[in-house]
């Protein structure tokens, strides 16, 4: 069971930290994030039709997506203020070496907490959904990675 665990937190902060990214898009451009919340909405019913989900548990589910998605686009729109910031001190004559620092810490700090949040996000999933569906997710993401 807590290997289970570990796979679904895994994937989670995996999709996490790479939503990241993704919020930034080709060329620094920043998508529309109500774009990306419905593709990733698609992805995520698509995934709980294969899973049978009742209605119930994909209420539950949408729930957490929302809420995560939510912190998701604060954080990002967070990183690009301190990019900004970033872009600023480069420009002076002397940047601020202390306030740099400063901005990576609040940002490694940030990314933290988005990712003990999704790791919670991924327990709360975790049991909504029954033993068949866990052990479902957990055999597509061995396939995935490779891990079988």
């Amino acid at each position: 069971m807590k290997k289970k665990l570990a796979i679904a937190g895994s994937a989670v902060v995996a999709v996490v930290l790479l939503s990241g990214f993704a919020f930034r898009g080709a060329h620094g451009h920043c998508p529309n994030p109500e774009r990306i919340k419905q593709v990733v909405t698609w992805k995520l019913n698509d995934r709980l039709d294969d899973l049978d989900a009742t209605d119930a548990q994909r209420e539950s589910i949408h729930a957490v997506k929302d809420r995560l998605f939510t912190e998701g686009v604060q954080l990002a729109e967070e990183q690009h203020a301190t990019r900004s910031e970033v872009v600023s001190q480069l420009e002076s004559d002397k940047p601020d070496a202390q306030a740099l620092h400063a901005l990576v810490d609040a940002r490694i700090e940030a990314l933290r907490a988005f990712a003990h949040k999704a790791t919670d996000a991924v327990l709360e999933v975790h049991g909504t959904l029954t033993p068949e569906q866990r052990k479902a997710l957990a055999s597509e993401y061995k396939e995935r990675t490779g891990l079988e």
